[in-house]
């Protein structure tokens, strides 16, 4: 450091200072640390303001990311002295709710203040360089580094090495409404005995819930949409269910087995039926001792060995499919055909994901069917890529273009009810589309590109 100018440290010092935590917590795996919100200074905050979404909606105090950057710093060092004097009262989450599913249901989700969303994001921040010392490598939903698609990836490696096996499928029910406080705080007190850290997650996990005006102190659950949420959802099941499979369950199985989870969504794969079933039978005693409960219909066992040499295949009905597959992260999970006559995993886009899509699309064109045709034609761009970016993997060329000849007609459909004399024959909407040209469907996430340029 010595000869360096003065002037605001760089986000290379908060990295570093996150290297040094991280370090001690490798080196002390089985010691709860008591010093880690020294940390947290004017510097870390900048930096975790850095990280925090700008766009995303508001909440109870209606204030934006612009009206808070207005006296950044000044809202800054507020923040630290309440944060580190005790003072900091964590306000209500305002609650929404977006459509799940197949659109009949919804998922309520909490919408901090901008405000909390910073110091969330700082004390994320901390807790991550400690806990990915501790998270296994079958855990892959909000951590630094690791995607869905990575957990896609690994389930279908780890499928087709073992010709497939016995998938069960383990659904939590309603898992971040039902999250226990007292278990939760247990977990944390294994690994981290920090004060000031511990009394701010308290503290969000009992704001409370504002909703059609009033305010709801729930005594349990952690609100979807905030930003230490995830963190706190892979602690509570890092220890409910992976150190559980990879430390207990597993040793005793006579056939392989391997878990995949993201988040609240996991996927165990078993080479026998009969290990199989008996972690079947396991599961609701285990999560029953943590206040979780498995969701009847959704937890299930499938058969999901190769078709070759499979007897159950032959007695199934005519859409195997629907029998032979499971779903996870939004895509189905099937056996299929190769160009050269062989079977292989194959996803495609879920049938409740893609009507979901649909309809949301079609109602945006609903409501924006009056806005110039240049610029609704941008912003279907920027959905078509953004769906492509999710759901462009190596297989699913055929419902990516389903989707976007869907779209393309749910276009053609409302601007041609935008005005009593305004028609829109297909003739009209081909040359539109000529200068208005949608996107193809393309497969970001390729196999055979990666293999081509490793």
């Amino acid at each position: 450091m010595e000869g360096k100018a003065a002037g605001r440290p760089s986000p290379e010092t908060v990295s570093t200072r996150l290297q040094r935590i991280a370090e001690l917590a490798r080196q002390m795996p089985e010691v709860a640390l008591q010093t880690l919100a020294h940390h947290i200074d004017m510097e870390f905050l900048r930096e975790a303001y850095r990280r925090t979404r700008k766009d995303g909606a508001v909440g109870v105090d209606r204030q934006t990311a612009e009206e808070y950057a207005a006296d950044l710093e000044v809202n800054l060092q507020s923040l630290l002295d309440r944060a580190k004097s005790g003072t900091y009262r964590a306000p209500p989450v305002k609650r929404v709710h977006i459509p799940k599913g197949d659109g009949s249901k919804t998922r309520p989700i909490g919408i901090p203040t901008f405000e909390d969303k910073v110091l969330q994001r700082a004390v994320t921040m901390v807790l991550e360089a400690v806990y990915e010392q501790e998270f296994r490598d079958c855990s892959y939903g909000f951590r630094p580094g690791r995607s869905a698609h990575q957990a896609l990836g690994a389930l279908r490696e780890g499928l087709m090495s073992m010709d497939g096996g016995w998938v069960l499928e383990v659904d939590i029910q309603s898992f971040f409404d039902t999250l226990d406080h007292s278990r939760l705080r247990e977990m944390l007190g294994k690994r981290v005995r920090d004060g000031v850290l511990l009394r701010l997650i308290g503290k969000w996990l009992n704001a409370g819930v504002m909703e059609h005006g009033g305010i709801e102190y729930p005594g349990s659950g952690t609100p979807q949409g905030g930003v230490i949420s995830p963190l706190l959802a892979n602690v509570f099941l890092h220890e409910v269910l992976d150190v559980w499979f990879e430390d207990v369950v597993r040793p005793r199985l006579k056939g392989r087995a391997f878990l995949v989870r993201y988040a609240d969504d996991a996927a165990m794969v078993f080479a026998s039926e009969k290990d199989a079933r008996r972690v079947w039978d396991a599961l609701p005693k285990r999560f029953g001792r943590y206040g979780l409960t498995l969701h009847p219909a959704k937890t299930r066992l499938i058969d999901f060995r190769c078709p070759y040499g499979n007897p159950s295949y032959d007695q199934a009905p005519e859409d195997k499919h629907e029998v032979h597959s499971f779903d996870l992260l939004g895509f189905t999970h099937y056996w299929g055909r190769t160009r050269r006559g062989g079977w292989a995993i194959k996803r495609k886009t879920a049938r409740d994901r893609m009507s979901r899509a649909l309809r949301a699309i079609g109602r945006w064109c609903r409501w924006n069917r009056h806005a110039p045709v240049a610029w609704q034609h941008e912003m279907l761009v920027r959905k078509l890529r953004g769906h492509y970016q999710y759901y462009g993997i190596t297989g699913n060329s055929e419902a990516l273009w389903r989707f976007r000849y869907e779209v393309r007609g749910r276009w053609r459909k409302w601007l041609n009810r935008r005005a009593a004399h305004h028609h829109m024959p297909w003739d009209r909407f081909a040359r539109l589309l000529e200068r208005y040209p949608l996107p193809r469907a393309i497969a970001v996430h390729s196999i055979y590109r990666r293999v081509a340029n490793p």
